[in-house]
Formats: C-alpha cells, sequence, structure tokens
C-alpha cells in the first residue's frame, strides 16, 4: 500500500510539459500529504492536517473527486504544449513534445486513481495503535466519479472532451483529441470563458474571466433589425478571416446598443469569438491587452461600452493609436466596438470656436486643427451604425415583441395604453424602457394570478 503511494508521488515529481499543474492547490496539497507520509519520522497530527488541508481545497474547487478536478484543469492548462498547439501560426510539429505530453497524461491518470481508502489502510499500518484508529477511520473520503457531472450549461466542445478522457482507460490515448480542442478552442482561460473583463489590482492589469455573462440573444432583440444586421455582417467577415471594421455603435440611451454586442458574442462564441470589455479608465493599457490576445486561435472583440471622453484625456490619445493602427497594434484577431451616446466621441466647447477668430494670445494659433481633430474620432471606426430613439409606433412594436417572446397573454388594447402611461411616467420611448415596462407588467400579472 505504502508503495502505492509512492508511485503516485514519483508521478507527480514526473510531470514536465503539465508541470504548472503542481501549483494547483489541490494538487500541491496532495503532493504535501503523500511527501508528508513517505517521511521517516512521520507524525499523525502532522499526517492529519496534511490529509485535510488537501481535502480542504478539493472541496473549494466544487467537486469531490480527484478525477474530475484532474481531467478539469489538465485540459485548459495552458503550457508549452497547448499554447503552441492553439496559435495562429502553430510552430509545433515535433515528436518529442508528444512524447513528453503522453507521459504526463499517463501520470496524471495514475494520480487520479488514487483512493482515500489506500491513504487510510497506510496510516493504519503505521500508526497500529487503537487510540489513534478512530481518528484514521473518520477522516473524510473523496468519490471516484465514473462519468463526469456537468451543469447543463456546460459548451457541448467542453462536455465531448471531458466525456473522452472519462471513457478512456489510456488518458494518452486522448492526444488527438486534446490537440484538436486546442486548435479549435484554444487554451487556458480562453478555452473556458467566453467573456473578459480588464481589471487592475495594485497597478497591474490582468483579464478576468467572466463566468456568467449577460445571457441575452438576438431573438430577444426588438426591431432595429436594419441596424444591427450591419454589425452581424461585420462580425461574420471577422470570424471568416475575411477584412472587416472596428464599429461604433451611437445613438440615443436605452436602444439596445450594448445588448446588440453582448447578444452578437452569445450568437457566435462556438465559431471561437471572444469578447473583453475594457472600462475606459482602461484605456491606456491596450497596448498591453493587445499582448496577451495575440498569436490565439480565438478572434477577440475589445468591447468599450458608454464611450465619452473629456478634454486634454490621455485614454483619447491611447484609443485614436490602436483605431489608426500603431506598430503593435494592428492585429488580424482583434476588432473593437464601442457603444455611446454621443455621435462626436470627445467633448467641444464653445470657446474652442471662437478660438477660430480669437485676438488673445493665449489661444491656440490653429484652433480648427485642434476641432476637427476631435470630431474626427468617430469617424477613425470603419463602421457607424446609429440607433435613434423610437417613435411611438415602433415602441409599441417593440413592446409587443417582447411581450410575445415572454407567451404574455395580456389584452393588445391595454398593453399599449399601459405601455405609453410607462413611457410618460420613465424615461421615456425606448427599447430599455420598453423591457422595463414589460418586466412590470409581467410581475403584476403573475402577482395576481
Amino acid at each position: 500500500m505504502r508503495q502505492k503511494l509512492s508511485v503516485t508521488l514519483l508521478a507527480l515529481d514526473s510531470l514536465s510539459i503539465y508541470r504548472g499543474l503542481l501549483e494547483d492547490n489541490v494538487l500541491n496539497n496532495l503532493q504535501a500529504l503523500l511527501s508528508c507520509i513517505q517521511k521517516a519520522d512521520i507524525e499523525l497530527r502532522e499526517v492529519v492536517n496534511a490529509y485535510n488541508d488537501y481535502y480542504f481545497e478539493l472541496a473549494k474547487s466544487g467537486t469531490m473527486s480527484l478525477r474530475e478536478h484532474i481531467i478539469d484543469i489538465l485540459i485548459f492548462d495552458e503550457n508549452p504544449f497547448s499554447f503552441n498547439i492553439q496559435a495562429v501560426q502553430s510552430s509545433f510539429s515535433d515528436n518529442p513534445l508528444e512524447k513528453a505530453v503522453s507521459h504526463d497524461l499517463k501520470a496524471l491518470q495514475l494520480v487520479s486513481k488514487l483512493e482515500s481508502t489506500i491513504i487510510k489502510a497506510v496510516l493504519t499500518e503505521l500508526f497500529p495503535d487503537s487510540f489513534y484508529r478512530t481518528f484514521i477511520e473518520e477522516l473524510p473520503d473523496w468519490v471516484l466519479a465514473s462519468e463526469p457531472r456537468l451543469p447543463l450549461s456546460t459548451p457541448d466542445h467542453i462536455q465531448r472532451i471531458k466525456e473522452r478522457f472519462y471513457r478512456s482507460n489510456q488518458w494518452e490515448d486522448c492526444l488527438a483529441e486534446l490537440k484538436n480542442f486546442h486548435r479549435t478552442y484554444g487554451c487556458g482561460s480562453f478555452a473556458r470563458n467566453i467573456a473578459f473583463v480588464w481589471e487592475k489590482s495594485n497597478g497591474k492589469g490582468y483579464l478576468k474571466g467572466i463566468e456568467h455573462p449577460d445571457s441575452i440573444t438576438l431573438d430577444d432583440l426588438v426591431e432595429y433589425n436594419s441596424e444591427r444586421s450591419r454589425v452581424i455582417e461585420n462580425t461574420l467577415q471577422f470570424l471568416k478571416g475575411f477584412p472587416s471594421n472596428n464599429v461604433l455603435l451611437y445613438g440615443d440611451r436605452g436602444t439596445g446598443k450594448s445588448s446588440t454586442v453582448k447578444a452578437i458574442l452569445n450568437k457566435y462564441h462556438t465559431q471561437g469569438l471572444r469578447m473583453v470589455e475594457v472600462p475606459k479608465a482602461y484605456l491606456a493599457d491596450f497596448p498591453l491587452i493587445i499582448r496577451q490576445l495575440k498569436n490565439r486561435a480565438q478572434k477577440f472583440i475589445i468591447f468599450i461600452d458608454d464611450l465619452v471622453f473629456g478634454d486634454n484625456e490621455e485614454n483619447y490619445t491611447s484609443l485614436k493609436a490602436v483605431l489608426e493602427g500603431g506598430l503593435e497594434s494592428k492585429t488580424p484577431n482583434i476588432l473593437i466596438y464601442a457603444t455611446s451616446n454621443r455621435r462626436h466621441l470627445v467633448k467641444e466647447y464653445f470657446s474652442e470656436r471662437a478660438g477660430l477668430q480669437s485676438g488673445n494670445h493665449h489661444d491656440e494659433v490653429h484652433a480648427g486643427d485642434s476641432m476637427q481633430e476631435k470630431l474626427s474620432l468617430a469617424d477613425r471606426f470603419g463602421i457607424n451604425v446609429v440607433f435613434s430613439s423610437p417613435d411611438q409606433n415602433r415602441y409599441l412594436r417593440i413592446v409587443e415583441g417582447i411581450a410575445a417572446n415572454r407567451k404574455l397573454k395580456i389584452d393588445k388594447v391595454k398593453l399599449q395604453k399601459e405601455a405609453l402611461q410607462w413611457a410618460l411616467w420613465y424615461n421615456g420611448r425606448s427599447a430599455r424602457t420598453a423591457r422595463q415596462f414589460v418586466d412590470w407588467i409581467e410581475g403584476k400579472e403573475s402577482f395576481i394570478d
């Protein structure tokens, strides 16, 4: 029994390409536990602490199956093998690396078969005193799951690769499927998540995966089909590798600009589309973001919501440089989609117009050039799409469309009358107002029933 634990520890120590998995909290604590048991001067208290440290991390991971956890982290691991396979211009063709991967898969499968009963049996041999037996026997167990227990929301491609490992008696035989997975869907968090947000901590920026992005779909959106079709057409060109443009969606608030971009992600993420939301305050980090996204298998839309600049903002210059294409900015797998309530993204002041004919020696000599530069930022987006506030008839069609999508059975006259009243009371006519009204009346009708 103790020899089996030694072999399991050796399997962990022998990882090469997947060595980064040893930094995983579960495997790191398992390695510490097995090392503790191998010590000549072993103490039960130390082993019990190490055992429960490992068990705690396994429970935190969201599964009580070591096998399930190992399969999950290995298929999403970013390492020399997975990164080279998914790279846009992959240089991977060497057999020695594949041989090392096969060895690691075999070692990880061995580790995944470790049972809590084996560790308890070894501890019972090492500490035969009946006084200790109760502590050993009551150590918590983990399970050996024979089938993956995947949430219903798990994408099909992830479900397929996990089931392949579960069905396999020899994980190294899964190498071809694993290569195809990375080549198609990438690796690391980009294979696991479809949406990200750029955040900062202690002055350092990083991409944070969004586990539950907005689930809105194109079918949920009513009206504005002509406006939306231009954005969809450009996105499809982008995904197919044809020339495409950065897009600015501007117009009145609540008309569905942001919802359109989010719905496009939900429609086309299975074709390799990913989205990174960048807050306006962090636009100066564009070079850092682009370095993390280039040479990836996926196509990325950098999404900037509610874009508008004040005077002399550094972020204005950063965005302008990216749109124009700097030495490091232009990459074929990245586009920028931005939304704004303003046609002119940079604020303009009457004092600047006055400066055109000013005699004040403090005013800029070529004030007209500065003013035109500000007004031309929107023109640097290849496609501008206008979302205007709906008139009354269009507003009512949106309300009726949303109600129909939700299969609400409400008298049409009543629905229209209350929808118009709602628009007067609150934010005026818009797609957002229509959705808020339907939310309210659906809740009201359900409460009455």
